[in-house]
């Protein structure tokens, strides 16, 4: 039995589906709305890229260590980007959050937090993880202060660590949060959500 079970999960109008060829057009979509395959220090798939990427999604759930989803409205089913659990440990109740990526025009919005907020819940309340995850480009600052506002804590930086698209080499910043940490961090993640606009 796999530790992560197929799953959707939705809330505040957004609803992440598993990943499948069915999501191919509208990551491509998504992925047009700024160009994000052009960013050095994400993996946005490039146009012609987007069906390898599913595949590659596909053939990591097969495996194991990944469980990817579509982050789409729920109302319209249009994909607004995707999320993934992977470098999953089933051992030590431990996955980490991402490949998370989204169109320009849902950035700055609900989206990603609601996005965490639904991952974090059912790595911690259904799957009992004692660990959650994040890792990002050590150039991607934007990426860790995201990480940062959820709550999570820096463990540290592994040196020369992965290759980027561009052939060069990064270095990567590593976050975690503990089941302990978990009610406070949902508290304030709720009250973000919650708070008018």
């Amino acid at each position: 039995m796999a530790f992560i079970e197929t799953v959707t999960l939705t809330d505040r109008g957004i609803t992440l589906v598993p990943l499948s060829f069915d999501h191919e057009a509208g990551l491509r979509a998504a992925a047009a709305d700024g160009e994000l395959w052009n960013i050095r220090v994400t993996s946005v798939p490039e146009p012609e890229n987007t069906r390898k990427y599913i595949e590659d999604a596909l053939a990591m759930r097969e495996a194991g260590n990944r469980f990817a989803f579509a982050v789409t409205e729920s109302t319209t089913g249009r994909v607004l980007g995707s999320s993934s659990y992977h470098d999953i440990l089933p051992a030590v109740k431990r996955v980490e959050i991402g490949y998370t990526w989204y169109a320009k025009s849902a950035q700055r919005s609900h989206v990603n937090t609601t996005c965490k907020l639904l991952l974090m819940t059912h790595a911690f309340e259904t799957l009992g993880c004692a660990v959650v995850g994040w890792r990002t480009d050590n150039f991607n600052f934007a990426s860790q202060a995201a990480i940062e506002r959820l709550g999570a804590k820096k463990d540290g930086v592994i040196r020369g660590h992965a290759l980027r698209r561009d052939g060069t080499i990064r270095d990567t910043v590593m976050y975690s949060l503990k089941q302990g940490e978990w009610p406070e961090v949902r508290a304030q993640l709720l009250y973000s959500l919650n708070k008018p606009r």
